[in-house]
């Protein structure tokens, strides 16, 4: 799930060289933390949170599979 996340990011932004995703696990959920270069953030936000939407259901979508409750917070 990291590196789908890692990829769809870099995909997106001026700067991949700069996108990192880490992980924090906790009891039935993962949080996974985004962070790029600040001018790269509203593409990663997109307008109206459109696109953080976006990659919040794709991520939602294959967690499904591992029956865990994720998150993704663009740092």
């Amino acid at each position: 799930m990291k590196e789908l996340i890692e990829i769809i990011a870099k995909a997106l932004v001026d700067h991949p060289d700069q996108v990192r995703v880490t992980e924090v696990e906790r009891d039935h959920s993962v949080t996974y933390q985004l962070h790029v270069a600040p001018g790269d953030a509203g593409k990663i936000i997109g307008k109206q949170g459109r696109i953080a939407k976006a990659i919040r259901t794709v991520v939602a979508a294959g967690a499904l599979q591992e029956d865990k409750r994720v998150t993704v917070d663009i740092m």
